[in-house]
């Protein structure tokens, strides 16, 4: 008990903060909040720290942002004392950083592990948040803050027959602490987004046999990962507040010069040029090499044919290939990096089940059946994604003024409404880190997770110093917010696809866009902007000595 803490008349203890989750987003706001003289506590459903890379231990788990730029930089000390050994860091050593800052800043001693939080309901005439853990314990807060992340909601499918299953399943979002042992085993995965595409070609080094089965066929690029030299480490290091400034400046949080051009003004030749050196170089920068690539469609299909070659020429068997080879536009599903992914399909150890033609049934005590036929299995592996944005927050039961749950007012599923994606009206004092219609998930997360920890931190150091305790956003500001997200989606490619972005992977989700696409440096301002003209589009409360609220 941190000697900030205080008991109300009911006996329960009340923090000025609690925050949910103990990974990149709530150890910097744990950080943040006590620097400035607030008693915090955190709750954390793992035992240790680390949040989505506590969980994600799945066979090849790696990071597709680059090392140098997925990091904290808040504190430059921080950034000199750690050194990444590779180009994209594994989750083993995500980890560990991870581990590293949790015990730099000493903040182990205000989290409580091994907790889940069950609800968090709104008392209006405490002006406080009441929060309940699965261990049937409450305490108070003044400010409840979300750092719940967007991908920590694993999406099980519920097919028929799961329970009777005798060998053993596993989902990529929840996987165990010890190794799971493949060798002389027959193992089906289902699912080729990301989580599969990393875990495929590992599991096939080790399995008797790999099914994989696909629904939808993914573009993938070569990640091209390696050791990190010490000399580029050093420049790295040398260069902190210049790599800083262009991250939190740019498009998606990476310092990634995007072309100008068009990729419909220049020659096939300089096109093919272009892609090509994309793909040798490795990474997520294909959409930078030409400027139009996600506004239109006639652009986007020249790379999109460029993979497809590419994956004809990868593939050996034509009709395998052919069953690799997707059709919706490039980058409107979650671009994914590889490692041999498609040279893995030139295994004779790995059989390809499209499932889009072949249906799945139901899984049986010794496998999966499909329309067509039974698989038998010794180990099933869910790669099924996960119910992003909303699903890990709507994983609580929460409650604002009212009464009113987040899930009756997000009914409308991906359709959220949401101010900044930090706030949402009809919940006082709730933030949001990374929350839907913000950055988020279609930026570098660890600056937008900073940027938006520095403002909620800055905001309530606002409130404590205007004598208010209470803000919360205005429904007709909250409006116009949504709409400019759903506008700005709108005029790109990326509505155009059935995705996890828009909820379309979670049955009876309704579909919408719930990501901001502005830009990263460009949404840092309209939030800069709005919290230097006293908080625009909040309503603040304070109250007086003689218990009557007053609001501006």
């Amino acid at each position: 008990m941190t000697t900030l803490q205080k008991k109300d008349a009911n006996q329960l203890v009340t923090y000025d903060a609690v925050i949910v989750g103990a990974g990149f987003a709530g150890l910097y706001m744990l950080n943040r909040l006590r620097e400035a003289g607030l008693s915090t506590l955190v709750y954390e459903a793992g035992d240790g720290v680390g949040g989505v890379w506590y969980w994600n231990r799945y066979p090849g788990a790696r990071c597709d942002s680059e090392s140098i730029y997925y990091n904290y930089t808040f504190s430059e000390e921080l950034y000199q004392e750690w050194t990444w050994s590779s180009r994209y860091p594994g989750q083993p050593e995500i980890l560990q950083y991870l581990n590293f800052v949790a015990d730099k800043f000493d903040l182990r001693r205000d989290i409580q592990f091994e907790t889940r939080v069950v609800s968090a309901h709104y008392d209006e005439t405490q002006t406080k948040w009441c929060i309940q853990t699965d261990d049937g314990a409450s305490v108070w807060a003044t400010y409840f803050i979300s750092a719940v992340g967007c991908l920590s909601a694993a999406n099980v499918p519920k097919l028929k027959g799961i329970e009777s299953f005798q060998g053993e399943w596993y989902h990529t979002g929840n996987w165990p602490h010890e190794k799971v042992e493949f060798t002389g085993k027959r193992v089906g995965v289902i699912g080729t987004g990301s989580s599969g595409i990393q875990s495929i070609p590992v599991i096939a080094e080790e399995a008797a046999h790999l099914m994989v089965f696909q629904r939808t066929p993914q573009y993938s690029s070569p990640a091209r990962n390696h050791d990190l030299d010490e000399e580029y480490v050093q420049s790295a290091k040398q260069r902190f507040q210049e790599i800083k400034q262009a991250m939190r400046e740019s498009a998606i949080g990476f310092p990634i010069k995007r072309s100008e051009q068009s990729a419909l003004e220049v020659t096939e030749e300089e096109r093919q040029q272009a892609y090509e050196s994309a793909w040798q170089k490795g990474g997520l920068i294909f959409t930078s090499t030409f400027q139009d690539l996600m506004v239109n469609g006639e652009a986007n299909d020249t790379l999109c044919e460029f993979i497809r070659t590419k994956i004809k020429e990868t593939v050996q068997d034509e009709k395998i290939a052919e069953m690799l080879l997707p059709s919706y536009y490039f980058a409107t599903k979650r671009p994914v990096l590889d490692t041999h992914y498609f040279e893995t399909f030139n295994r004779d150890n790995v059989t390809l089940v499209n499932v889009r033609k072949e249906p799945i049934i139901e899984i049986t005590p010794k496998g999966l059946r499909t329309e067509e036929a039974e698989y038998e299995l010794d180990i099933l592996v869910f790669a099924t994604g996960y119910d992003a944005m909303t699903g890990p927050l709507l994983k609580m039961d929460i409650r604002g003024k009212n009464g009113l749950s987040l899930k009756e007012k997000w009914a409308e599923g991906a359709r959220v409404k949401t101010y900044l994606g930090i706030t949402t009206a009809g919940f006082p004092n709730m933030f949001m880190i990374t929350g839907p219609e913000s950055p988020s998930v279609l930026s570098n997360m660890p600056v937008s997770i900073e940027q938006h920890v520095e403002w909620i931190a800055d905001c309530i150091q606002y409130l404590r110093d205007h004598g208010k305790d209470c803000i919360e956003p205005k429904s007709d500001a909250e409006e116009a917010w949504s709409k400019h997200c759903w506008d700005v989606a709108d005029s790109t490619l990326f509505t155009k696809a059935e995705s996890w972005y828009t909820g379309a992977n979670i049955k009876e989700k309704p579909v919408g866009f719930p990501i901001y696409l502005g830009g990263v440096g460009n949404y840092r301002q309209i939030c800069t902007d709005i919290a230097a003209k006293g908080y625009e589009g909040f309503t603040l409360q304070g109250v007086t000595e003689n218990g009557q609220v007053q609001s501006s």
